[in-house]
């Protein structure tokens, strides 16, 4: 099954070009509906906080109005939010538009279905097929109804504190949370003063443009300077859309996906509460792999990209899994990736334990990465090279159980991803050059 725009997490590129441009956006609107409500119904449309999203989120309600469709517009809220809220709602499907990670310059539309649960390929399809027809307007009795559901958002916090073990409250912690001027900036710190946490604030004052900006999960080095500089207990940074997740401990050192995956599956599995084996990607690091299996925890990798951890997920029976950029998965909680539900159970485990999360990390060793990124004037499979082969196979055989070696294609650009674990650093570097090189060599 082929599709022109949607990629592995929805539809996206920078504002103004093809195809993030309004006449397209209605377009999808109109699309989406008949293909995923053709005899009308509800949508939620929430979003970030970039200054492109009201243009978005007006194209997206006339859209689906013109076809039929009732629009909740809920405002600003997590991407997870707007899954957990879809369902809550009873809403045929959801819409967030959002770029996540990315600069503010960007954005882009994701949808749920009506469980919260990302769209099948087969749903993606559909509605491609539906957007070479153009929009649709139903004649006026038949026109959809738009409503503000802004103060429905508490339901999402309610929600996401009713994940935490009962009786657990957070009072006497003193927590800097940064949210990256994006989505969750008005979630997120009611939620930790709500259970009792003294709260500082970082990236919680939007302009439409500073999403990201040298702030949140992909630029922790202010929260890393905060924490100790305020004596706090831990920091929590969100991204942009608050499905991403990264910690730091009460020393201001980052702690990352794969630890924080190593912290709640450790302290599930010493309570006989863990569900299957854990989940992570290719580029997970061994050093976790290596401690979970010293304490008898299965794990498995799966293809870069949190859909791909899902579907691993529910074949092997987990429910915790997730990639070390902290996009974590906790099945038994949320149909997605939820930055505050990880949050809130890591502070949890450091309530009930009484431990600060430097020495809930303190087991887990990870190994040095190595990682180059190789620019290549096309698309391919470094693996179908014999020359690529034959060092990759020579370095595999030098790291033997010692570290890794992974070597792969972008599956957005044209590049080739070269990484190297291996415990000494320097060792690290110098393999992941030649296998680099060898590369280069083939191009």
């Amino acid at each position: 099954m082929t599709r022109q725009y949607f990629g592995t997490d929805g539809i996206r590129g920078k504002v103004g070009e093809p195809p993030l441009t309004v006449d397209f956006v209605l377009n999808l609107a109109s699309a989406a509906a008949r293909a995923l409500a053709p005899q009308g119904g509800c949508v939620l449309i929430g979003k970030d906080t970039r200054l492109s999203g009201y243009m978005f989120e007006a194209a997206l309600e006339a859209g689906f109005i013109a076809a039929g469709v009732d629009a909740m517009l809920i405002g600003p809220l997590p991407t997870p939010g707007i899954a957990h809220m879809t369902r809550h709602l009873r809403c045929n499907f959801g819409v967030v538009i959002s770029a996540s990670h990315n600069p503010f310059y960007d954005n882009g539309i994701k949808f749920f279905d009506g469980q919260g649960c990302k769209l099948s390929d087969e749903d993606e399809v559909r509605i491609e097929a539906e957007l070479v027809k153009p929009p649709v307007t139903c004649e006026s009795k038949s026109l959809g109804r738009a409503s503000r559901v802004d103060k429905l958002r508490k339901a999402y916090q309610d929600f996401c504190i009713g994940t935490m073990p009962k009786n657990i409250s957070l009072s006497g912690m003193k927590i800097v949370i940064d949210c990256a001027h994006g989505a969750g900036y008005k979630v997120a710190p009611r939620m930790l003063t709500d259970v009792g946490a003294e709260i500082v604030p970082l990236g919680c004052s939007p302009n439409g443009c500073n999403i990201n900006q040298g702030c949140g999960a992909t630029s922790p080095e202010l929260l890393q300077l905060t924490v100790p500089g305020v004596r706090a207990t831990v920091g929590i940074a969100l991204d942009g859309d608050g499905d991403r997740l990264v910690m730091v401990d009460h020393l201001g050192r980052k702690v990352d996906g794969d630890q924080l995956l190593y912290v709640i599956a450790a302290h599930r599995h010493a309570k006989g509460q863990l569900q299957g084996p854990v989940v992570g990607t290719l580029m997970t690091n061994y050093g976790l792999e290596r401690a979970l299996r010293e304490r008898g925890i299965g794990f498995h990798r799966a293809a870069v990209g949190d859909r791909y951890v899902l579907e691993k997920l529910r074949e092997v029976g987990g429910v915790l899994g997730g990639e070390s950029s902290g996009h974590l998965l906790m099945l038994d909680h949320t149909s997605t990736g939820d930055a505050m539900v990880v949050a809130l159970q890591v502070l949890g485990i450091m309530q009930e334990t009484g431990r600060p999360l430097a020495e809930l990390t303190a087991d887990l060793t990870l190994l040095p990465q190595a990682l180059v990124n190789v620019n290549v004037p096309r698309r391919f499979n470094p693996l179908e090279v014999p020359s690529v082969r034959d060092v990759l196979g020579k370095i595999e055989k030098q790291l033997s159980s010692r570290g890794r070696a992974v070597l792969r294609a972008s599956g957005t650009e044209a590049l080739i991803r070269v990484m190297i674990e291996a415990e000494d650093a320097v060792e690290a570097r110098s393999l992941a050059k030649q296998l680099a090189d060898a590369v280069r060599a083939a191009v």
